[in-house]
């Protein structure tokens, strides 16, 4: 992200920070710059440096105040390595519940059932019926009595551990280099950006914690679980005062899938504006993708990532020309993973080939 140079003029400073704009007189950063990790020739690129410069451009019609330049990301497959050979939170739940040495032997059958299913899918490819709720519930009962800090410290030690599928990287590493850059560029010009996920808020919260993805937590939606007083057992909130020894726990109950319309109606209740920005890349984002972009009072555009490159990353050629197609009726941009970046997870990163290739 581009930062104030100390020589700068304390009011010249103060402007810009008032405004929510890195770029001196108001002027959008440079694309050029700030997207260095896309090819020059990439469309989507050449669409958002587009929209961007006529947006933040007061003169332009198309200009849009910076309270309501809003971009929303999805994380898994947009922002995030995808699958290796799953979901980070699927995967997580597998080491909790098969090789946690302080666990194991305690989880419970659901857990175990859901494992299993896990494991299946990463053999088949297919996800057995109801396993996005049946993982929900797991996720909330295997760690029910964490802490926020005691959970934090798990997810940042399963992110050391490597990811199996590349070399020369651990499992909080898989962060999409040309994705953080556009995170970066529209904060640079004046957006504020929200992570709208469909994993569990306080994992994503610990993937986003001291990675380079510079979004807070209080700006991070995903799917919940309760969250309760450690001496609260079971009473209801209503009637419940929380205690000078009481410390905030993870409750054990799943709460929502923030996936599909579940998306657009967290986006209304917790940021409060529409989006004029909307990446994803998955059906799962096509409800914000179509709420940002469809009969927006703003010029609104969403883009969709295509999972196509099979050499650097784990692609799905097939399930990338369906968001083609997904985008061509909706009007969404594609953004090709093979042939708009120069790099995905950056040097000295490989994907190691499987025994059928």
């Amino acid at each position: 992200m581009n930062r104030i140079h100390p020589i700068l003029s304390v009011a010249v400073a103060a402007c810009l920070l008032l405004s929510g704009c890195t770029s001196p007189c108001g002027r959008p950063a440079s694309a050029d710059a700030a997207l260095s990790l896309w090819n020059g020739d990439a469309p989507a690129r050449a669409a958002l440096a587009a929209y961007v410069e006529a947006v933040t451009d007061e003169k332009n019609p198309d200009w849009i105040p910076p309270e309501a330049r809003v971009a929303v990301f999805d994380l898994d497959g947009t922002l995030f390595c995808e699958t290796d050979p799953n979901y980070f939170d699927y995967t997580l739940l597998v080491h909790r519940v098969a090789e946690d040495p302080d666990y194991k032997d305690r989880a419970s059958e659901a857990e175990r059932g859901t494992m299993r299913k896990i494991l299946e899918m990463n053999e088949t490819g297919a996800a057995a019926k109801g396993l996005e709720l049946d993982h929900g519930r797991a996720v909330a009962s295997a760690f029910a009595g964490f802490t926020l800090a005691e959970f934090d410290r798990y997810v940042q030690a399963f992110k050391k551990l490597p990811m199996p599928g590349y070399d020369g990287m651990s499992r909080g590493d898989g962060w999409y280099r040309p994705m953080l850059q556009v995170v970066d560029y529209l904060l640079a010009n004046g957006f504020k950006v929200w992570v709208v996920s469909g994993t569990d808020r306080f994992i994503v919260r610990g993937i986003v914690n001291g990675s380079p993805l510079d979004v807070p937590p209080e700006r991070i939606i995903g799917s919940d679980e309760t969250v309760v007083a450690l001496n609260q057992h079971g009473a209801d909130g209503l009637s419940y005062q929380l205690g000078e020894a009481d410390e905030i726990v993870l409750g054990g109950v799943f709460v929502v899938k923030n996936l599909k319309m579940n998306k657009v109606a967290a986006i209304v209740r917790e940021v409060g504006r529409r989006p004029v920005l909307a990446f994803g890349n998955s059906t799962g984002d096509s409800s914000m993708a179509a709420w940002t972009a469809r009969g927006n009072p703003h010029r609104a555009l969403a883009f969709m990532l295509c999972c196509d490159d099979v050499e650097r990353e784990n692609g799905n050629p097939a399930k990338a020309e369906k968001m083609r197609a997904l985008c061509a009726e909706n009007g969404w941009i594609p953004v090709s993973m093979k042939d708009d970046w120069k790099t995905i997870y950056g040097d000295g990163v490989s994907r190691k080939k499987t025994n059928a290739e």
